[in-house]
């Protein structure tokens, strides 16, 4: 018969439980960090293949690298869900093809003009334009912080996109390579405002439903570059940079995202991609030479501050 007494937890146990959860963050974090140094990579690779392969020629052979490796493992899962991926067609064809191909082939053009460290640092401010959308198109309240935050982030883009001239941006003279980058940032905002309803199925059938349709888009846009005769076909260099963006940026990159998430939830997961500018920077600093100047380094500090401020704000809300 039980006497009542509140019994003390088996010390031995719960030490095993608590190396089991620090375990598992700790290889959430290593995941997640090489994430996001992998993104950042992206790029780093953009502006590498830039005389070596055109960018609608790399986003194109990129998903299609994608969709040879993916539809394999993940055949099972695609067969059973077939039904939930023909019902949401019109949903996940937008998805894929704003967030995968458009976003991709934008930045790819944009890196023909613009430096890799500003693309990183701009694209830090997507999730600053998530927030934005949330307000208008499902009506998210907004805290005072995180309005603070998103001026912080977007005057942040604005240093970058002036280079740190008061004078460029009164003259509204911006680089085009920046200006495409925030479309594509646009672009890859409004795929990640949908990922709030996505169909539900396994993430690894989705994610290969939309390489399909990402290849599936890019198909078109190859078909202009060719038509214009801009298309650059891949020789070594080329083939090398395509293999990186599509084997770690495209999936391992991805499965590792997935399986962060799984460990240790998608709210902590989702911070990591705050490292992509960073990383970003950095890669562009040490593989290309490219200059890291003193608004470079303001904008950085306003980004990831402007971000830091809107999570503390969510979190309050």
């Amino acid at each position: 018969m039980a006497d009542g007494r509140k019994r003390n937890p088996d010390p031995a146990a719960a030490a095993k439980t608590s190396r089991l959860a620090g375990g598992a963050s700790g290889q959430a974090y290593l995941l997640l960090a090489f994430t996001a140094l992998t993104w950042g990579g992206n790029a780093v690779a953009g502006r590498l293949a830039v005389g070596e392969i055109s960018p609608m020629a790399l986003t194109c052979l990129r998903w299609l690298i994608v969709v040879c490796l993916m539809a394999p493992l993940a055949r099972r899962d695609l067969v059973a869900h077939w039904p939930t991926v023909r019902a949401n067609w019109p949903r996940i064809v937008a998805m894929a093809t704003f967030g995968f191909a458009a976003f991709n082939a934008l930045m790819y053009v944009a890196a023909h003009y613009t430096t890799a460290v500003n693309l990183t640092i701009i694209q830090g401010g997507i999730p600053i334009l998530v927030l934005i959308g949330a307000l208008v198109v499902y009506g998210t309240r907004i805290t005072g912080l995180q309005v603070a935050g998103m001026l912080v982030t977007l005057a942040g883009v604005a240093t970058v996109a002036a280079q740190g001239s008061l004078a460029t941006l009164l003259a509204l003279s911006f680089n085009p390579g920046d200006l495409l980058m925030l479309v594509a940032c646009v672009a890859y905002a409004g795929y990640t405002l949908a990922l709030r309803s996505r169909p539900a199925m396994p993430q690894m059938a989705f994610f290969t439903v939309m390489a399909m349709v990402a290849f599936a888009a890019s198909l078109p846009m190859l078909a202009v570059e060719m038509a214009l005769g801009l298309t650059v076909w891949p020789g070594l260099e080329g083939w090398l940079i395509l293999a990186y963006v599509a084997l770690l940026p495209s999936l391992i990159a991805q499965l590792c995202y997935m399986r962060g998430v799984e460990l240790i939830g998608p709210g902590r997961a989702g911070l990591f991609v705050n490292l992509v500018p960073v990383f970003g920077a950095m890669l562009a600093v040490v593989i290309l030479s490219e200059p890291f100047r003193l608004y470079h380094a303001a904008a950085l500090a306003l980004v990831l501050g402007g971000i830091a401020l809107a999570e503390k704000g969510k979190g309050r809300s």
